[in-house]
């Protein structure tokens, strides 16, 4: 149940609880929806496998409520910030990102996708003519302000701790991109199995797998997950948390892994981001969806289009803040067919094959 509230006041429902209410928001949204047509490594179209931002989004929301359950938290709520964590990343997966944010910065102003996903459920989505937004819980809403893994910025001057529920989001993205980010990278070549073995997490899953009959990456999230339940439960303990008040108030992010398992980790993490992120096929295509992004931008900028102009009036806001939400609402494949239709093209390293 939601203790919180919503800015704007609304019967109960007759059938679902306030945050079954809100998960239902979200996944009819339109946002929610493009997430199928956005990159989460590889750009759409390389094969049917790959994981898309929508794939990601529904392994961080089915992670997330396992754990929550396990836990004795409220899984609703933990599904909630989970769906709708991920609504606000560009086309283009993180590289998208970061050339918007550096377009934005030219215009004195700034872009995280985390801090879009909130806007995107506070002002830019629809479902009532009597609001904006989707009028979600205020729980939901912190859930989003707080949510952070390494890939991320820290919010800052929030004026509550995080929840425990949100705390489980954030571990579930990291455990959910790095077991399909193996998975991915295996199916593209990008290393061996031989490689991956030299990492110790790797060998326990590995042993693990063989052992159960399972998938590396079901392995793997298995040991992530069982680690967490341990040390999570033994912080809870240690830092006296006995009631909501407590976490928000005084605890140190106690839904985390132990520190021989947060080591070995990040010496997993430090693979991938070496053989996988840095692979120069992997740079190459980021670099094209960085031009896209930026080029884009300063096309719509200079001549804004229609959606541009409706942006800026509902939302009365400057062309530069338009232009962002329309850009960073943008499928991979739609970014690429309003890039060439403005009659724009790569250049440099960039091009095309």
């Amino acid at each position: 149940m939601g203790t919180l509230g919503r800015k704007i006041s609304e019967d109960p429902d007759p059938t679902r609880f306030p945050f079954q209410r809100d998960r239902d928001r979200i996944i009819h949204s339109r946002s929610f929806r493009r997430l199928k047509g956005k990159t989460q490594v590889f750009v759409s179209g390389i094969g049917d496998h790959y994981r898309t931002r929508l794939t990601h989004t529904m392994e961080v929301a089915q992670i997330s409520r396992d754990m929550a359950r396990t836990l004795s938290l409220n899984e609703d709520l933990a599904e909630c910030i989970a769906l709708a964590h991920d609504l606000g990343h560009p086309p283009f997966g993180h590289a998208g990102e970061q050339a918007l944010d550096v377009w934005m910065q030219t215009h004195n102003e700034s872009f995280e996708h985390n801090k879009q996903s909130l806007r995107i459920v506070t002002v830019l989505a629809s479902r009532s003519s009597q609001y904006k937004g989707l009028n979600l819980n205020t729980e939901v809403l912190e859930g989003l302000m707080k949510h952070r893994t390494p890939h991320d910025h820290p919010q800052e001057n929030m004026p509550r701790k995080p929840s425990l529920e949100a705390q489980i989001v954030n571990i579930a993205d990291e455990i959910g991109y790095t077991g399909h980010d193996i998975d991915d990278g295996l199916r593209a070549g990008l290393f061996s199995m031989e490689d991956l073995s030299k990492l110790t997490l790797i060998k326990h899953a590995r042993e693990a797998s063989k052992n159960h009959g399972t998938a590396l990456r079901g392995a793997l999230i298995h040991l992530l997950v069982m680690d967490l339940y341990e040390e999570t439960s033994k912080q809870i303990k240690t830092q006296s948390l006995s009631s909501l008040d407590d976490v928000y108030e005084k605890s140190d992010t106690p839904v985390r892994f132990s520190v021989a398992m947060r080591k070995q980790l990040d010496a997993l993490r430090e693979f991938l981001w070496n053989r996988m992120y840095m692979h120069p096929e992997v740079i190459k295509r980021a670099t094209q969806g960085k031009q896209i992004v930026s080029r884009l931008c300063d096309h719509l900028h200079s001549r804004p289009s229609e959606h541009v102009l409706e942006l800026m009036n509902n939302n009365e806001c400057t062309v530069e803040i338009a232009v962002k939400d329309y850009v960073a609402g943008m499928t991979d494949a739609y970014a690429t067919s309003s890039f060439h239709e403005a009659g724009l093209q790569l250049q440099g390293d960039a091009l095309e094959d």
